[in-house]
């Protein structure tokens, strides 16, 4: 074990992968040379060749097509979109072709491709290259769509959608990429579907995707000193979700707060709320369920713009101070 950021466990499963398969290989812009809008590709190249890290035009389309195409031949491609934004360009690839293709073709042909993109605010690049728009992709039966949190997530979890024999659909968090966690060195997989405790608590319950699950764990030190006992629950895939977790958590707790940095109308938070109203735990809760998400307006350019347009650790604080309040009367 050892400590190492979000963008080097992502960089060394790839790595891992190339090396353990022959038919695992990497296509998208700049990935090459340049390592990757990001650099989460930086050296791949030089160690396994121009026919394994593949440098494409700019054309998600393309992209994708070629993925769909490869994956069908037994391939195991893993496509790499700059911006989570930019899967507009791909979605009939992606929603109408290799979502669907395991289906129609009786199980007879699999598509074991993976998309890993960047996805999220808090860089300042505006409307068309900061938006979170997994939920879109969770919406379309046949795809898997996983969003870690952390070095230790991303790595395990880019192995096992890396091997899955589905389309999965692999979203990172901008900011996440230089934050730090313990990681094997050796390389290792995280089951799909399945979530993970952040933080045990037993008064209130935060359920938290991306960049939200590190603002929730800070929001809940916050807390601690008034005396709040906070959980934090992390999805870490939407599809499959594990929805146990999650009810045995707001059981527990009987107070939710539900928070995503995507935008709050029609919201993966949306369904989140579904699944607790629809259990019985959802007579016993002590107070409304919460939810917090980004404003329903394009993502800002300028940082106290796009700061006030998604949910931030002071105003998780206040949700979880108002939910205690209301318990109370």
């Amino acid at each position: 074990m050892r400590t190492v950021t979000y963008l080097q466990a992502i960089n060394e499963a790839l790595d891992e992968a190339l090396a353990q398969d022959e038919q695992v290989f990497l296509l998208g812009e700049d990935i090459g040379v340049y390592g990757g809008g990001f650099g989460a590709t930086s050296g791949l190249q030089e160690k396994y060749g121009k026919q394994r890290v593949r440098d494409t035009p700019i054309s998600e389309s393309a992209i994708a097509g070629a993925a769909v195409g490869a994956a069908m031949t037994g391939m195991r491609p893993i496509m790499e979109l700059q911006f989570s934004d930019f899967i507009t360009v791909a979605m009939d690839q992606l929603v109408n072709q290799a979502a669907k293709i395991h289906y129609m073709y009786g199980g007879k042909a699999t598509v074991p491709l993976v998309m890993r993109t960047a996805a999220g605010s808090g860089t300042g690049a505006a409307a068309q290259h900061s938006q979170s728009l997994e939920n879109w992709m969770a919406h379309i039966p046949g795809l898997k769509v996983i969003q870690p949190t952390t070095p230790y997530d991303a790595k395990g979890l880019l192995h096992a959608a890396i091997k899955d024999n589905n389309p999965v659909m692999f979203y990172e968090h901008k900011l996440l990429y230089p934050t730090e966690g313990v990681v094997p060195v050796e390389p290792y997989t995280i089951p799909i579907g399945v979530a993970d405790v952040k933080r045990v608590g037993t008064d209130v319950t935060i359920i938290a995707t991306g960049i939200m699950v590190s603002k929730s764990l800070a929001a809940a030190e916050i807390v601690k000193e008034k005396g709040i006992s906070v959980e934090v629950i992390d999805p870490r895939t939407l599809v499959p979700l594990d929805k146990e977790t999650l009810l045995t958590s707001v059981e527990k707790t009987n107070r939710v707060i539900i928070a995503t940095e995507a935008v709050k109308n029609s919201g993966f938070s949306s369904e989140l709320v579904s699944i607790i109203a629809e259990s019985k735990i959802s007579m016993q809760l002590k107070a409304p369920i919460v939810r917090l998400g980004g404003e329903f307006v394009p993502m800002p350019a300028q940082k106290a713009l796009e700061a006030q347009a998604t949910p931030q650790i002071d105003s998780l604080v206040q949700a979880v101070e108002q939910l205690m309040k209301e318990a109370d009367i």
